[in-house]
């Protein structure tokens, strides 16, 4: 499986560029499933003979509809608890590196050109492990700290102008994910090909639309940040970055259900830690700036 997300061109689970999951569902017996359900047949991933499902009473018979009742899980695939370990070590990281950017960083101009290199490091890193074929725990972590220090300063500036906007934000981000996870899982959303390259597109639209409108705030075009302005307008912006992220969270989702259902490898679980931190990370600073706007310019 593979999702990009359009600011870091993130992979999910992938071999030899295969887009495997959406509408592929493995199925017991029949002589295609060994070579077009498993995204992971003829790979050195591949389990021996044929579908791993095959036989199987409790292979899932629709991955579109929530989590199927699975067998015990052969040693060495991911799992559920695989993928909860490592999110936790990820997401873990991220908090360590923003609580100590807040306490030992002053709100200074220099305090906030350090958040922006942070930042740009957290991209690089991002990007290097976007582009290998494995997950690499190292550069993971490395991206989830230099990505809390930014978090962590951004926090504390928005702090010390809206009193509690990052806590707002912090629930806010959690009922957003809450409630994304919900509806994927009641069946509210399906996660196909059609949905994936849609949303992307729409995605993709977004991104380069912000892109634009930051170079014009830069050479004094557009007054206030243009569509990022904290008026009516950077709100109705800010829901539509929300929702963004909770498309990025579903794909996350479906990711994840796919790559325990076909048997990914264990390190895989890494990748799937390292998209869901990175859809948390998009949504929390969307609603770092939702709650500000709505705060008022107090």
């Amino acid at each position: 499986m593979r999702s990009s997300n359009p600011v870091f061109s993130r992979r999910g689970f992938s071999r030899d560029n295969g887009y495997a999951g959406f509408n592929t569902a493995p199925q017991a017996g029949g002589p295609a499933v060994g070579t077009q359900g498993n995204p992971y047949a003829g790979t050195p991933h591949a389990p021996q003979g044929g579908n791993p499902y095959a036989q199987n009473p409790y292979a899932p018979q629709d991955l579109q509809h929530g989590a199927p009742p699975q067998a015990p899980p052969a040693a060495g695939r991911m799992t559920m608890d695989d993928v909860v370990t490592r999110t936790a070590m990820t997401l873990g990281t991220v908090t360590v590196g923003a609580v100590l950017a807040w306490a030992l960083l002053p709100v200074t101009s220099s305090s906030f050109g350090l958040a922006i290199g942070s930042a740009l490091i957290a991209m690089v890193f991002a990007l290097v492990q976007a582009f290998k074929r494995k997950a690499s725990p190292p550069l993971i972590l490395a991206y989830a700290a230099f990505e809390g220090v930014f978090l962590g300063v951004i926090s504390e500036m928005f702090n010390s102008r809206w009193s509690g906007a990052p806590f707002q934000a912090v629930l806010g981000t959690m009922a957003v994910s809450g409630a994304t996870l919900l509806i994927y899982k009641a069946g509210w959303i399906r996660v196909t090909a059609r949905y994936a390259r849609i949303g992307m597109a729409i995605a993709i639209a977004f991104v380069l639309v912000m892109a634009v409108n930051l170079l014009l705030v830069v050479f004094g075009v557009a007054d206030d940040g243009g569509l990022r302005s904290m008026g009516p307008l950077g709100a109705i912006v800010g829901i539509l970055a929300i929702v963004l992220g909770a498309f990025f969270l579903t794909l996350d989702f479906k990711q994840i259900e796919d790559g325990i259902a076909y048997g990914v490898p264990r390190d895989e679980s890494w990748l799937a830690a390292f998209g869901l931190t990175m859809s948390l990370v998009w949504i929390y600073l969307e609603m770092l700036r939702l709650v500000a706007i709505f705060s008022g310019n107090d």
